[in-house]
């Protein structure tokens, strides 16, 4: 009942609504074309819509078109085209006015267009409530010609949402140089659901410096949200390359109801057009202009300018300098030309004229390998020659070939296999200039058309060919570039060093900012391939209409590129002869073999030595293996074999690290940049076994290749490295919306094993365990060394690692590798690695010395013997205990035997030695009483001190008897005995020598 009231209540007011504006229309005039636009309603289920007319503003008149049937949804107008809504028929644009048809183009980027709009993400690293720990600031940013997405470290999204009524496509220019900033572009419907897209539409391919490429992507009807999406990584503190977009094209829009106006700067002079034409220098356009218009005389504009502007006296900066090539004389001069197209004014005050042309010079001579034959023409040797420049090319002695290459350190002209241009991605002003100028003994960068143009330099190398005596299954290095090279610079220039290897996409090898002294770099080629490398300079990364940096410049002297397969000679090179034939041509060596300089023949390097990769030639390219190493059968590579053994105290320390020949992996982290990205350090370690294989594998996915697609292009791929030790960077998928974590900036960090040993210090790289906590059985610990001599900007020695190996008998096997506390990245320098592998395998093995034995006590004349490990116990496997042991025994012992024996023995003694004194004692008392009774017998009482038996007398001679004043206590002892015994019969005297008188008891 209620919702029926309401129902009635709302019809009420619609009448009244009704009645009001019919009485009101009564009073408005009728409506008039202007007055009004027509526009389509929503498709209907069949497909169908209306044309309806709509006021441009509410109320303001009467008579509106009665709405009509429509168009077919899916119908569209060609390109050039565009639907006129009163007739609902295709028109032609006008002259000065474009139309994609059933299309949408953004082209001017002035600013960002409507409907488009730049979203930031970031990960919130804490609540500090700094405005620069966000991405408040970060966005992509219109530069007039192009756009630019941002250069930090945050998610930046370009957005844009279109509806298309039938299967359309879309396409955009972009331009991608920098590995180290995530550029992906994906599709999402009208309920926020990715699209399904192969790895190649998501994933954008990196460009190389000027190069726009073009990718495209098939739409499906209905809505799609488009987003570019890029996210930078700041871990090294340069900033990153932005990523370019212009040209953005969306094929499948239902209608155009009006066509396009050209941009200023731009012209369609043809009714009809699909696109405009940019406007030639010194020339000008405004919005929606079919032709261009002159500068004056006074002015000038570059190509596609909205303006032009006042010339400015000419200046320095507004000449060059260029060496003329050698005349029919053998001479150069040096030249003066103004910069075309030329933009100064020459005849007012304060401008400079062009310098007058040098003094005619001799040319320089031709490079190696190049010789001149009446001309002033340098021209390579033929085939099977050389020449150092100066002198005409000769064949090589027998025994010997051609060491092909390039050697490139004479700037007369630009070599035939390189080449130069110039590039700015804002401006076509300098695709014309060279971006390179020889000048003699260097060549160095030219003057472009503004400061922040890219100046390259390219050289094309189609292949490499080694020496015939050199194996090519076995070898590790197929060739080398070395340049040596300097920069002035007032500013922040910097100069790229590129490589292409077979066509596919631009790597960046190393880059040098600011001012550089004179120096050589190398790079190493490991395979056979077609490779271009590119020197890029740009004086400044930031668009300027004025010159600033004209003089900020690069000088490279040489180039050297060895084993060319197009190449000429600077010289020849030894080679193995067959055995019989003398004087017969080179012939190859087998793997491991150098060329005897004696015989000239092959001959097999010793055992534990290695051949380096570009010289074979004598005994001394056998290269001794480091301690602890042996080499593989094909004398490539030195390893360890899982096996190392060390002499210390007189005792042979064996260890058995089998259990790690498998690859070792540690991620650490995490850690965070400014902007609170997280990632992490994954390193692979291959330390031992594998016959020498570089086992550890670090892969850039940003490309998010499928397993088939890997498999197949795996020959060709660059974003991977196979080596002993590699490092990759970790970004995870959350907090930052990737569907699966990405894993880029793979590198090298050991390249070569260099040895084991137990010192610290192994051919200049050292090992610090002191990096790591001590452990308190200080035990040895056992360090892998190695080395990557690829030197870098921040490495000029290259890089080294070190991996130490600490006895721990509680850990498994595999054990647990870990960084240092104070370098969490494994490196406190960038250039110096180190790890800790704490594993029960780093333990030696057990020997007799490492167990001792105890007996226990006899019992029932059996005594056991048992062994046990000495403690702390730091060793593994290796011998077992003995068994325990069991042999007969006494309950006294032999020795207890002895002591009673030797007991008994002392006590006999005793007894003997006291009755031996006794009888000799009872002697003495009996010559005592003679000599007393014989003195009673003579009645003599002398006055003698002593008395003593004469000399002779009594029953032994030798007997001499010394007597006291007083008798002692055991004489007086035996007179009482005596007079006890006898009576009356026995005397007692007393004498003593001081007295007259003398007693004597009866």
């Amino acid at each position: 009942m209620e919702r029926r009231t309401l129902r009635t209540s709302c019809y009420f007011v619609r009448f009244v609504t009704l009645f009001i504006c019919a009485r009101a229309s009564g009073n408005l005039p009728q409506c008039k074309e202007t007055d009004y636009y027509f526009e389509y309603t929503e498709c209907d289920s069949t497909g169908s819509r209306w044309r309806v007319a709509i006021p441009h503003r509410q109320g303001s008149c009467t008579g509106l078109p009665e709405p009509v049937r429509g168009t077919d949804c899916t119908f569209s107008c060609e390109a050039g085209e565009f639907l006129e809504m009163s007739s609902q028929q295709c028109t032609s644009c006008a002259a000065g006015s474009y139309s994609l048809g059933s299309g949408v183009r953004f082209d001017q980027w002035d600013s960002i267009p409507a409907g488009f709009s730049s979203l930031a993400t970031y990960m919130d690293s804490g609540s500090t409530g700094d405005d620069s720990m966000t991405c408040n600031n970060s966005s992509w940013t219109a530069q007039g010609t192009h756009l630019e997405s941002n250069r930090d470290d945050c998610t930046v999204s370009l957005v844009y949402a279109v509806h298309l009524m039938k299967q359309g496509s879309v396409s955009f220019d972009y331009q991608y140089l920098d590995t180290n900033i995530f550029f992906e572009f994906f599709i999402q419907n009208d309920q926020c659901q990715e699209m399904d897209q192969t790895g190649s539409e998501k994933w954008i391919k990196l460009t190389s410096n000027g190069e726009w490429r073009t990718h495209t992507v098939n739409l499906k009807s209905g809505t799609n949200i488009l987003y570019w999406r890029t996210t930078g990584m700041l871990l090294g503190g340069k900033p990153v390359k932005p990523v370019l977009l212009k040209n953005i094209q969306i094929e499948g829009v239902a209608y155009t109801s009006e066509c396009f106006p050209c941009r200023p700067g731009t012209y369609s002079k043809t009714p009809g057009s699909s696109s405009c034409d940019l406007c030639p220098g010194n020339t000008y356009s405004g919005k929606g202009a079919s032709s261009c218009t002159p500068c004056s005389e006074t002015q000038y504009s570059q190509e596609g300018w909205s303006e032009c502007k006042e010339k400015p006296p000419c200046s320095e900066k507004d000449y060059f300098q260029i060496h003329t090539a050698c005349d029919g004389d053998g001479k150069t001069q040096i030249l003066y030309r103004w910069v075309e197209p030329q933009v100064c004014v020459e005849n007012v005050t304060g401008a400079v004229t062009l310098p007058p042309s040098g003094e005619k010079e001799d040319c320089p001579p031709c490079n190696p390998g190049f010789y001149t034959h009446n001309t002033s023409t340098c021209l390579p040797c033929p085939q099977g020659t050389y020449s150092d420049g100066t002198t005409e090319c000769r064949r090589c002695p027998g025994g010997t070939e051609p060491s092909l290459g390039y050697e490139y350190k004479w700037w007369n002209i630009l070599p035939r296999n390189m080449k130069s241009s110039c590039f700015n991605v804002g401006n076509s002003k300098c695709d014309e200039m060279n971006g390179w100028e020889v000048a003699g003994d260097h060549i160095r960068t030219g003057v472009g058309g503004s400061d922040n143009d890219y100046l390259i330099l390219n050289l094309r190398v189609p292949g490499f060919k080694l020496p015939t005596s050199v194996d090519d299954a076995s070898a590790t290095e197929f060739g080398r570039i070395t340049f040596i090279f300097e920069t002035i610079c007032s500013a922040d220039c910097e100069l790229y060093f590129m490589i292409v290897v077979n066509r596919k996409s631009t790597n960046v090898v190393e880059s040098w900012v600011g001012s550089k002294v004179r120096q050589a770099y190398t790079h190493i080629m490991t395979k056979n391939a077609s490779v271009s490398y590119t020197w890029a300079f740009q004086r400044t990364n930031k668009a300027m209409d004025a010159r600033q940096y004209v003089n900020d410049i690069a000088k490279i002297y040489s180039i050297t590129a060895t084993n060319a397969m197009d190449g000429s000679a600077s010289g020849c090179h030894a080679c193995a002869m067959m055995r019989q034939q003398e004087g017969s041509s080179c012939v190859p060596c087998p793997a491991g073999h150098f060329i005897n300089k004696d015989t000239n023949q092959c001959q097999e390097c010793p055992s534990n030595t290695f051949l380096s990769g570009h010289h074979i030639y004598g005994r001394e390219a056998c290269q001794p293996c480091g301690p602890g190493s042996k080499s593989n059968k094909e004398h490539s590579v030195c390893f360890n074999d899982c096996s190392f053994s060390h002499v210390a105290a007189n005792r042979n320390f064996t260890y058995d690290l089998s259990a790690l020949s498998s690859v070792g992996s540690i991620m650490n982290g995490p850690s965070f940049t400014s902007k609170g990205t997280k990632y992490y350090h994954e390193f692979n370690i291959s330390l031992c076994g594998t016959e020498g294989r570089k086992a550890a594998v670090c892969t850039d996915n940003v490309t998010d290749l499928s397993n088939k697609d890997l498999q197949n292009e795996s020959a060709d791929l660059n974003n991977f490295v196979e080596t002993f030790v590699c490092q990759s960077t970790i970004i995870p998928a959350d907090g930052r919306g990737f569907r699966t974590a990405l894993s880029s900036q793979s590198i090298s960090l050991a390249d070569t094993f260099l040895g084991v040993s137990f010192g610290n210090m192994l051919d200049g790289v050292y090992a610090s365990p002191d990096l790591f906590s001590q452990d308190s059985r200080k035990v040895p610990y056992i360090h892998f060394f190695f080395r990557s001599p690829q030197p870098t900007a921040s490495c000029l020695n290259g890089r080294s690692t070190v991996v130490t190996l600490r006895c721990n008998p509680e850990k498994s096997e595999r054990g647990e590798l870990t960084v240092p506390s104070k370098c969490p990245a494994g490196t406190c320098n960038g250039c110096e690695f180190h790890f800790l592998w704490e594993s029960s395998s780093a333990c030696p093995l057990c020997t007799a010395a490492d167990y001792h034995s105890i007996e226990g006590a006899c019992k029932g004349g059996v005594q056991d013997t048992l062994y046990v490990w000495s403690e702390p116990k730091l060793c593994i496997k290796g011998v077992t205990l003995p068994n325990k042991t069991s042999n007969h025994c006494e309950v006294v012992s032999l020795w207890v035997k002895a002591g009673i024996g030797g007991g008994a023995f002392t006590a006999v003694l005793l007894v003997c030695l006291t009755c031996y004194f006794w009888k000799k004692n009872k002697r003495l008392e009996y010559k005592y009483s003679r000599l007393v009774m014989s003195a009673n017998k003579d009645c003599e009482l002398p006055a003698a001190d002593s008395c003593a038996l004469a000399e002779g007398e009594g029953e032994e001679n030798e007997d001499d008897v010394v007597y006291s004043n007083t008798p002692s206590l055991l004489g007086k002892l035996k007179a009482i005995a005596s007079k006890q015994a006898d009576g009356d019969s026995s005397e007692s005297v007393q004498l003593k020598s001081s007295q007259a008188e003398r007693w004597v008891w009866g």
